[in-house]
């Protein structure tokens, strides 16, 4: 089978014994293997803030609400998939109730009778809250120069991210996404 590995020895090198009321000092600990494995010879933690841990936690669980309305739904379909995988981004589990969701995907053309309901998902999520363009329609209203197209939806709500394209590779979005990630990270998070 395999070479069997000898349990940790806290007095060798030197190192002080534990003390009579049983609670030892935190010691260095070595193990080695003979056929090149890892040796740990000094302790092995991390140190962060609990900002940067709240960041990086926020920022791989994202929860996105999908605001389908016109044919860039097939791309926004298309990144979920298994060939560009969102899921390895913490973006793969969609929520279809804004009161559940942290990420707001306004995916198509936005009409000025669609803006009031669109606004209503936005009051409804909770903070924080994030929300993302998806395409050139709902960037800047696209090629629709009209009385019922709402030229760009950060007329009505704030956006955070705007993936161009019509409609945009699912590379783009990716790339959109992992700027929303990095914005999420970076922010000051509030506990």
């Amino acid at each position: 089978m395999g070479e069997v590995t000898p349990p940790l020895d806290f007095h060798s090198e030197g190192m002080p014994a534990p003390s009579a009321q049983g609670s030892a000092p935190l010691l260095e600990r070595t193990r080695s293997k003979s056929s090149g494995g890892v040796k740990l010879d000094k302790f092995n933690f991390m140190t962060t803030t609990i900002n940067d841990a709240i960041g990086w936690a926020r920022k791989f669980s994202i929860f996105q609400y999908p605001f389908v309305t016109a044919c860039c739904g097939m791309e926004y379909m298309a990144t979920a998939c298994a060939h560009y995988d969102v899921d390895r981004f913490g973006a793969g589990f969609p929520r279809f109730s804004p009161r559940q969701s942290d990420v707001l995907f306004v995916v198509g053309t936005i009409s000025h009778k669609l803006a009031p309901v669109l606004k209503k998902v936005y009051e409804q999520m909770c903070e924080p809250k994030w929300v993302v363009a998806f395409g050139v329609c709902t960037c800047t209203g696209g090629f629709y120069d009209n009385y019922a197209t709402l030229m760009g939806i950060d007329t009505i709500i704030p956006v955070d991210v705007y993936i161009p394209g019509c409609p945009p590779r699912p590379e783009n979005v990716l790339d959109g996404l992992m700027k929303l990630q990095e914005k999420i990270q970076n922010q000051k998070q509030e506990i």
